[in-house]
């Protein structure tokens, strides 16, 4: 067999003469056949290999590659292959043009209705009353001779400009966004690696580089990239759900079922299978083919449709929920065979309709505050609009009894669709449009800044999610400690009795999985690599110590020789592997949790390397004088054990476990040291302070997992906490009946710490009865970090998942929300900071927009129905709006965070979005800028010596009075972005303002921009009739070094009024 692995170079010289070669690319086998091969199933699959190949090594053949050594790396058999068999890549659903993103932001129905009333105004404004009928019409005709009717169309054609400037915005800002989504996919699917077996050297390559012909070895853990055929295998079970809906682990064996399929889960066990088929040729790439397609067609349908109906706005929403329910199906693997056809579009509906994790904090805040905003500025536009129609009837057609003239009804319909867009402005304004936009940025720029932090964010609602997190429960190995494990207290080879060191080198180097292994360092003088299971390093690293070479017995007992294995998983806490001697007896090697291995041992090895009776009190005495010491000093203990089945009895029923691991003979007990990451002790108090509660959750004993908690800072000497084991923490919460009670998990969890000897399950129930707990007054938010496999669970039912990125399994990566690229808690602690921050930042976001609402609002309704007109008008409304949507939500929602986030407690569930600190900035800031305008609008020109700009007829020009207004307006929201950088009360709203180049880049390219606008671009398109002379009083009421100690006055008697009720609350908290 070893001379296949060097087949494939003999045959990568033909890379000149693919085209002309058959469609098989000269291989034994099609790419047809080995698809049609990897669609059956078990004993029918099992049959087709036996008749048409023989067995496995015969399509290794077919494959010209070596099930030992794999290929050969030879960059043209790889890329003959790639071409043959395909590559290993699924293409993804094309994203979605600019112009497509364009129509979508044209289907707000806000920006339709000022469409049309652009158009209507713009149609309108060129008509002329005929010659002798101006007197007639009344005022509303007047001035026409200054030159309206030359500038009457600009108010609409600025409208209409004003609208696509929007437009181009908000689709600018959902391509960027996708573009960085997707870029952020493309690199998770870049980490992505497997193992694989090329020119005899086991190593990982990224998945996408996979092709037919790798040998692949596959572990507990592992997401099977590719489809292929089992070579070898050691208690293999599978998770096949995602393909057949069959939650039962199917067994796989050479002689049962050897077919291996991408997209399911390796749940037990470990082995090596000969890749058959990759990419859009595996059943995951066939499944996701269809899914694609089928929508495809779906959306051609639907499109036509929508065309004969003309129905854009419902089917752009309708197209888009069916886009993101296929996607959503492809990428869990909805159970789909082709012979169903049309089943594809009922399970997609079934997928779509699952339960799924609730609305973030911040999200049902935001949501609840939208709507009621919405439904207030839609009450206050209505009623603008109404009372300015009826002001214009009533004064029109009562007061001055003017009749009404056919000649005169496009002029009056030119005043209606003034009012009308008057009111369509308090609506834009009212409507905080800028909150969705805030909140994108807000997460996108986190989850940028995550990565660096080594937070891999994967669902973006987690990284704020995570800032109200009340809990986190942890993993010990690798998260809290160095996860670089060693045997202690290694005696010298020569004082081991030899029968003994050669049932520890055996032992260790059989039965420790062949994936782990003890590697070179890659720089000199560095420590040496641990690859795979640490515990197993550890265990190797030992033989090292006594002089002895695991790889030495491995390459004389190589892995297909190994009898039979009961690879470790949670609910044994052990592994056993069995080897076959020549003389036809059987030898089995155990390795598991000290106490577990040692009631299973009726022998023990004497000092003298003797084998004797090993009854219960001396199994106490070992318990006292050896587990426990070593456990107090944060030890993990392993016990080593075996035993012998003479030659000549019945063969054993090897399925029966429990029999065949039992009277054992004790060899060792070792100590396995993991220290305490450095850093874990400090970021656990940085938690605690920040009303965050740690919990430890461990497979350890309860002694070992103890002094690991006291070491980190989860127990403090003299605390009344609890540490509990699994069996006695499920003794605890379950009833007579064993079911699980919700109120005795209540009486627990609160003072619970530290969970050992847990199994996933423990770990399940915990974090669920946490988060269904009503003990509080609010409810916790639980974070969970996991490794393993069966973590998948517990990942997915706490509210933010954390995945370890350098031990963790596939399948607790694909359940997570976030990955620890470094494994380390204190990572944790990062987007505990992060989230916060993005709490923040929507919140100064909604403080600098709320001012703007209510001023805006009140100024234009209050201007409207006392000089029939808004002194802000429509185009400047949307200028403002540009400036509140865009540039201020970037310029917020960039802040980075600090340290101070950390001395705050959560803000919980119920607390208001707006906090009283939030309401008296907004209240405060708003009547500042309320007084400052109202005193322009209706002094302004006694101030200036110049015309007023109220009661101005229909299309007069724009007026120097109300450029001033809107000047002030504009630079007051300008100040007040500095403003909103505060809201929990600090004085100096100027402190670490130059820590944010972006915030300042924004204030002043909008005042620069704000200042052409005025002096040269804009002074017909925004309505500005004002030059530079009106400048001197906007700045002296929006600079901050001038009336800003207004603002300091109301602003200081509000905070020493908090300050009051909060030393009054603290007081009374005491008492």
């Amino acid at each position: 067999m070893g001379d296949m692995a060097n087949n494939s170079v003999a045959y990568s010289g033909v890379k000149n003469s693919l085209k002309e070669a058959n469609h098989d690319g000269d291989f034994g086998i099609t790419l047809a056949e080995l698809r049609a091969l990897m669609e059956l199933r078990s004993t029918d699959a099992l049959r087709k290999i036996q008749e048409s190949y023989g067995d496995v090594y015969g399509i290794c053949t077919k494959l010209k590659t070596s099930p030992n050594e794999g290929l050969s790396g030879n960059p043209a058999d790889l890329e003959r292959r790639e071409a043959v068999f395909g590559k290993n890549f699924i293409p993804p659903k094309k994203p979605k043009t600019f112009l497509q993103l364009v129509w979508e932001a044209l289907q707000d129905v806000t920006l339709i209705i000022l469409e049309i009333a652009a158009i209507v105004s713009l149609g309108l404004s060129f008509y002329q009353p005929p010659e002798g009928d101006n007197a007639l019409c009344g005022e509303v005709s007047v001035g026409e001779e200054e030159g309206e009717g030359e500038t009457g169309w600009i108010e609409g054609a600025a409208i209409l400009l004003s609208v696509v400037c929007v437009v181009l915005v908000t689709a600018f800002n959902d391509w960027s966004k996708e573009k960085q989504f997707r870029g952020l996919q493309s690199r998770i699917e870049q980490e992505q690696k497997f193992t694989v077996i090329r020119g005899g050297q086991v190593i990982q390559i990224p998945v996408a580089d996979i092709t037919v012909g790798d040998i692949a070895q596959v572990k507990y853990g592992d997401l099977l990239p590719a489809d292929g055929i089992l070579i070898q295998g050691n208690d293999l079970k599978i998770d096949e759900s995602s393909l057949t809906g069959e939650s039962d682990h199917v067994k796989k064996s050479l002689d049962k079922d050897p077919l291996l399929l991408s997209g399911t889960h390796v749940m037990e066990g470990s082995g090596r299978m000969v890749v058959t088929a990759v990419g859009v040729n595996s059943q995951t790439g066939i499944i996701f083919t269809l899914l694609g397609a089928g929508g495809e067609e779906e959306e051609k349908k639907d499109e036509k449709k929508k065309e004969k109906k003309n129905k854009k706005q419902d089917g752009a929403i309708e197209n888009r929920n069916k886009a993101k329910a296929q996607d959503g199906a492809a990428m869990e693997m909805q159970p789909l065979k082709s012979e169903e056809g049309g089943d594809g579009d009922e399970k997609d509906k079934k997928k779509a309709n699952l339960p799924k994790k609730e609305k973030s904090v911040l999200q049902g805040k935001l949501t609840k505050l939208a709507v009621q905003i919405g439904k207030a500025g839609l009450l206050m536009s209505a009623i603008t609009v109404i009372i300015l129609v009826l002001y214009f009837v009533i004064d029109t057609f009562w007061v001055q009894k003017r009749p009404w003239l056919a000649e005169c009804t496009p002029i009056y319909i030119q005043y209606f669709v003034k009012f009308f867009i008057i009111g369509v402005t308090v609506l834009v304004v009212a409507v905080p449009e800028g909150l969705p936009l805030a909140v994108t940025i807000s997460l996108a720029y986190s989850v940028k800044k995550m990565m660096k932090d080594n937070n891999l964010v994967r669902h973006l609602d987690a990284c704020e999610t995570m800032g109200n997190a009340t809990a986190i429960c942890s993993d010990k190995t690798g998260t809290l400690t160095m996860n670089r494990m060693t045997v202690v207290q290694v005696p010298e080879p020569e004082a081991i009795p030899p029968n003994i060191l050669s049932y520890l080198v055996t032992g260790i180097s059989v039965n420790c999985a062949y994936t782990s292994k003890i590697l070179p360092p890659e720089k000199e003088g560095g420590l040496p690599r641990h690859v795979g299971n640490k515990t197993e390093c550890a265990l190797l690293g030992l033989l090292l110590d006594l002089k002895r070479d695991y790889q030495d017995v491995r390459n004389e007992i190589p892995e297909e020789a190994l009898y039979k294995v009961y690879t470790f998983n949670s609910v044994r806490k052990s592994m056993s592997t069995v080897l076959k001697n020549s003389d036809g007896s059987y030898r089995i090697f155990s390795k598991g949790a000290s106490e577990i291995i040692l009631k299973k041992c009726f022998k023990i090895l004497s000092a003298n390397g003797e084998a004797k009776v090993f009854r219960p009190r001396d199994r106490d005495d070992i318990v006292k004088t050896v587990i426990e010491p070593m456990a107090s000093e944060g030890l993990r203990t392993i016990c080593l054990a075996f035993r012998d089945f003479p030659a000549g009895e019945p063969e054993p029923e090897w399925d029966n476990e429990n029999d065949i691991v039992t009277g054992l003979t004790c060899i060792a007990v070792v100590g396995i040291e993991d220290p305490v990451r450095p850093e874990v002790p400090d970021a656990i108090k940085k938690c605690q302070r920040a009303g965050i509660t740690v919990r430890m959750v461990t497979g350890d004993n309860i002694n070992t997992a103890r002094a690991i908690a006291t070491k980190c800072g989860i127990l403090h000497p003299g605390e009344d906490f609890l540490c509990l084991e699994g069996k006695d923490f499920n003794r605890r919460i379950r009833n007579e009946k064993g079911e699980i009670e919700q109120e005795r998990i209540d009486k627990i969890w609160p003072k619970l710490r530290v969970l050992a000897r847990s199994s996933p399950t423990d770990k399940h129930t915990l974090v669920k009865g946490i988060i269904d707990s009503t003990v509080s007054d609010q409810r916790q938010v639980v974070a969970v970090t996991g490794d393993g496999t069966n973590d998948g669970p517990a990942l997915k039912k706490a509210d933010v998942g954390f995945a370890m990125g350098i031990a963790g399994t596939d399948v607790a990566k694909e359940a997570s929300d976030i990955i620890l690229t470094d494994d380390n808690f204190t990572s944790i602690v990062k987007a505990v900071m992060w989230g916060r921050n993005v709490y923040d930042s929507i919140s100064k976001f909604l403080q600098f927009q709320l001012t703007v609402n209510v001023v805006a609002v009140i100024v234009a309704f209050t201007g409207a129905c006392i000089t029939q007109d808004s002194p802000l008008k429509a185009v400047q409304m949307l200028w403002v709006n540009l400036i509140m949507d865009t540039l201020a939500s970037l310029a917020l929602a960039t802040e980075p965070p600090t340290e101070s986030l950390l001395l705050r407690k959560p803000y919980g569930r119920n607390k208001p979005l707006i906090s009283r600190t939030m309401m008296k900035n907004i209240l405060g800031h708003a009547f500042y800028q309320l007084v400052v305008v109202f005193t322009l609008l209706f002094a302004g020109e006694k101030f200036f010596d110049i015309d007023s700009g109220r009661n101005a007829p229909l299309h007069a020009p724009p007026s120097e009075h109300y450029t001033i207004v809107f000047n002030t307006f504009v630079l007051m929201q300008l100040f007040n972005e500095i403003n909103a950088r505060k809201i929990h009360g600090e004085r100096n709203v100027f402190e670490g303002i130059f820590n944010n180049a972006i915030f300042c880049t924004i204030v002043l390219g909008t005042f620069v921009v704000q200042d052409a606008n005025l002096q040269e671009t804009a002074p017909a398109f925004l309505g500005l009739g004002q030059r530079l002379s009106g400048w001197t009083f906007p700045k002296f009421c929006s600079n901050p070094g001038n009336l800003k100690w207004i603002s300091k006055i109301l602003k200081g008697f509000f905070i020493h009024l908090d300050l009051v009720i909060q030393v009054q609350e603290f007081a009374q908290g005491n008492n």
